[in-house]
């Protein structure tokens, strides 16, 4: 599964402005809503509930929270590059500054886990977490996204 499948530039947030775990899922899930016309409680509240579970914090500066949607018809994604790193309750501890959201149908199963693998497999790179961190462009950072350096590796 690619990046380019999951994510659009107009799903890229350069420079997002938020003081906290909470006002993140929050404003995320409000972007979110714009792009798949679901309601923006619908999705911080499945967000919650799965931060709830564990925090999504996976290491690194790096989040990516997700969550299953009834109505939403495809898997999709939206990136957030933090203006300042926040404390996500990530599992080691460490501020927060790039944010991939994953959202799925109830249904995906299977596509779900692989788009959450491909996306870690990305955002665990070094090299793209430094351009990424490095860079304000929003196509650019769809670029790097959609072809890491990675991408040649299986």
């Amino acid at each position: 599964m690619d990046l380019s499948d999951l994510l659009t530039v107009e799903a890229i947030l350069p420079s997002l402005k938020v003081s906290s775990k909470k006002q993140a899922v929050q404003e995320l899930s409000e972007r979110a809503a714009a792009l798949t016309g679901l309601p923006a409680r619908a999705i911080f509240e499945t967000l919650l509930q799965r931060e709830r579970l564990g925090s999504t914090g996976v290491g690194h500066g790096v989040a990516i929270p997700h969550g299953k949607l009834p109505g939403l018809p495809r898997i999709c994604g939206l990136f957030a590059r933090l203006d300042k790193a926040i404390d996500f309750e990530a599992l080691d501890e460490e501020p927060v500054d790039l944010i991939f959201l994953l959202l799925a149908p109830e249904g995906a199963g299977a596509d779900h886990l692989k788009a959450l693998a491909r996306i870690a497999r990305v955002l665990r790179d070094s090299d793209t977490a430094a351009k990424l961190r490095a860079t304000a462009d929003p196509a650019a950072l769809y670029a790097l996204l959609t072809h890491p350096a990675t991408s040649n590796a299986a």
